[in-house]
């Protein structure tokens, strides 16, 4: 089992890759978050965001995994797949999505238990999508959820019921603003009726039967390794593990099945919400970076906060995932800047010095290196050597930096804009 993991804080191009190398394998699986991730790729000119659906869904011979770790909305899922077939009206996503009987449910009233929590003073805010992720993964932990499993129990529509009705009432109590029960209701049980078109399994005994057979799977990460619910910027972080040790619990694959580990980042950073961001640029390049890279939530629309690569939290996440190879993206956005920067280490306030970090505060000083810049043309570029010196020195600094290969580069939006580089 290779797997695909985003190395920052999301939003590096995950997706994209995955769609590149997923004709190489017979399976990807989605081990973690729900319809919060967001992964945006472009064929044929147009562009799609996937949400809960794995990036190999454009693949015929690929099946799609949604594992054990996820928790899958039914709502979103239903709009996400009828979506998908306006996007493309070849695929037949019944025919390659599997979902996990383990996987665990997104209830209605989860999206709006996180809307009351955004929205109240008595919470820390910190910037969620309001998709209701974080209130399904801590009712899973209270084991007081439902799983995908039990929309097959006799007994499933009283106690999703008595769920919604539950937290419906325990919201109307706070004053909350609240569209009728009996139409989040409806909506939610039509989605249920919809999500049994789809074959829904024991996943980990399917995957561990399929590498026994010789079949190759990716396992694909949302999210990102700052944003781990125990190794991120808490509190400031998603609610899931996002690393490849979570890829082996949320999909039930032993470590010792692991290959290729891809670690995602770009040649920059980019964080959408809050939480400490140490290289975050606030002036007017900041927001030329923001324009050139497109840098929106693909998931929420919101503009993503900018800054220069992250040397110390890259490390880290390199650390704790064991990547193999980087695949760099967007070194395009950068070009033609007469310089480019890159944090080599930080100086707190004790005045200690950090060159590997997944602690950061407000306070956490960067200390800047600054390289030559690049300046090329890259719509027709085809071959590594192709590419400008200025740019070569940078991979090179971070391949020495990380010890790790820059197996990659992106150099566009298209999944087509790819280099392999060894």
């Amino acid at each position: 089992m290779d797997i695909v993991l985003g190395l920052q804080w999301g939003d590096e191009g995950k997706g994209k890759f995955i769609d590149l190398i997923s004709e190489y394998y017979d399976i990807t699986a989605r081990f973690n978050g729900g319809s919060n991730a967001g992964h945006s790729i472009e064929r044929n000119g147009k562009r799609i965001t996937l949400k809960m659906i794995p990036s190999g869904i454009f693949m015929k011979e690929v099946q799609n995994l949604i594992g054990t770790g996820t928790v899958l909305d039914p709502v979103s899922f239903k709009k996400e797949i009828l979506n998908l077939q306006i996007f493309d009206g070849i695929i037949q996503p019944e025919q390659n999505i599997i979902i996990s009987r383990k996987a665990h449910l997104v209830m209605p009233t989860h999206k709006l238990l996180d809307v009351f929590m955004e929205e109240n003073p008595d919470y820390t805010t910190i910037g969620t999508t309001k998709n209701g992720i974080a209130q399904a993964y801590s009712n899973k932990i209270l084991r007081q959820n439902l799983r995908v499993g039990d929309i097959y129990t006799q007994d499933f529509e009283s106690r999703a019921k008595h769920i919604l009705q539950r937290d419906y009432k325990m919201l109307a109590a706070g004053d909350m603003v609240l569209p009728p029960l009996e139409e989040i209701t409806k909506e939610f049980f039509d989605a249920i009726e919809f999500l049994k078109k789809f074959n829904c399994t024991e996943t980990e005994i399917y995957l561990n039967h399929a590498l026994a057979e010789g079949k190759k799977i990716l396992a694909e990460g949302s999210q990102a390794a700052m944003l781990d619910i125990d190794h991120g910027t808490y509190p400031y972080v998603t609610s899931s593990s996002t690393t490849a040790a979570g890829a082996c619990s949320g999909l039930g694959i032993s470590p010792k099945k692991m290959g290729e580990i891809y670690g995602i980042a770009k040649a920059y950073c980019t964080r959408v919400g809050n939480g400490a961001f140490p290289t975050e640029l606030f002036d007017e390049l900041g927001e030329e970076i923001r324009i050139k890279g497109n840098e929106f939530g693909s998931n929420t629309g919101r503009p993503r906060r900018t800054g220069w690569l992250d040397l110390p939290a890259l490390k880290y996440a390199v650390m704790i995932n064991g990547v193999t190879q980087l695949v760099l993206t967007k070194a395009d956005v950068l070009s033609g800047l007469e310089s480019v920067a890159i944090c080599t280490h930080y100086e707190l306030e004790d005045g200690t010095v950090e060159t590997v970090s997944g602690t950061l505060s407000d306070n956490t000083r960067p200390v800047l290196k600054w390289m030559q810049g690049w300046n090329a043309d890259f719509t027709n570029m085809k071959d590594h050597s192709e590419l400008p010196k200025e740019l070569k020195d940078f991979l090179s600094f971070l391949e020495a930096e990380l010890k790790i290969p820059v197996g990659y580069l992106s150099i566009g939006p298209g999944r087509e804009e790819i280099l392999k580089m060894k």
